[in-house]
């Protein structure tokens, strides 16, 4: 029997009605010619809304912090520097800077060692309840993180452990271990398996064959985890709360520098400058991890 819904059968279909002056049925239009305008429009307009409420608001934040007054109000009464020049002449500031880089730090090499051996093993081995398992080191990203900082508080207190900037790495890490997860699941199944295979038929051990064969294929998904991850951390703020003692990260100093109306103009720079770091660093991360998944990829995400 002959298939009429055949691409070849189809355009014969549309040629044959069209010496016969019969007007198309509107499938070849929608199905084989792609979308009018008119059908697509909705979902444009709803994507652009969509996009403008989400961002066009961020925008104000760096607009803001050129206006040379304590006040967020139009018309901008000029163009200023002085509250780039206050942000980076405060010393608090500058430390509570300092300690979340040094959180950043240590939590991306930390979640990336780990999400990499957690990812070999999902992508490389077979066990029993894998699905649950990786269910479990998800966990994290769905608990709301008031619920999961006040758990966590109430751990460490009653373990005895100081409120410092140890318990928000380990809250850090916490989080960011799921992404730098999908990060490297996603680059791990991208590459040909054969490689790893050729390896240990060809004499090395499975320790050699990862440092040498599996590391330098991962290299780009690891660099995504680590500046993806980084970025997590930098910027994580209700872990923070309920997790610093007497050291503030940069969110915390932040929050607390809101009740000063004086100081808001310098907050505005500090988020604008927060932003754009962000904005660079994800953008970076991402296209590293797209350049890492090659044509076999899995849906790992």
């Amino acid at each position: 029997m002959t298939d009429t819904t055949a691409p070849g059968n189809l355009t014969a279909q549309k040629a044959a009605q069209d010496a016969r002056g019969e007007e198309a049925p509107q499938y070849f239009a929608s199905k084989h010619e792609g979308y009018h305008w008119t059908a697509e429009a909705p979902m444009f307009l709803y994507a652009v809304w969509y996009l403008a409420f989400l961002y066009i608001p961020v925008l104000f934040l760096p607009l803001f912090s050129f206006n040379d007054s304590i006040y967020v109000a139009f018309p901008l009464k000029g163009f200023s520097l002085e509250w780039y020049g206050d942000m980076v002449n405060t010393q608090q500031l500058l430390e509570s800077l300092a300690n979340s880089l040094k959180v950043g730090g240590a939590v991306a090499v930390l979640s990336t060692v780990l999400g990499l051996f957690a990812a070999k093993s999902m992508t490389r081995y077979v066990m029993p309840g894998k699905g649950a398992l990786t269910a479990f080191i998800m966990l994290p990203l769905v608990v709301p993180g008031i619920i999961l900082g006040i758990s966590l508080l109430v751990i460490t207190n009653m373990v005895g452990m100081p409120l410092s900037l140890y318990t928000i790495g380990l809250a850090h890490t916490l989080v960011s271990v799921p992404f730098a997860m999908l990060v490297l699941i996603s680059r791990l199944e991208g590459f040909d398996r054969n490689l790893e295979e050729a390896s240990l038929d060809l004499g090395e051990g499975p320790l050699r064959t990862f440092f040498r064969v599996t590391l330098p294929l991962a290299w780009p998904g690891i660099l995504a985890s680590l500046l993806l991850t980084f970025t997590i951390s930098f910027d994580e703020f209700i872990l923070a709360f309920f997790l610093a003692g007497n050291e503030a990260t940069l969110p915390v100093y932040i929050w607390s520098q809101l009740r000063f109306p004086s100081r808001l103009p310098m907050v505005l720079a500090l988020g604008a400058t927060i932003l754009i770091f962000s904005f660079f660093i994800v953008t970076v991360a991402e296209v590293l991890r797209r350049r890492g998944v090659g044509p076999q990829s899995g849906s790992a995400i």
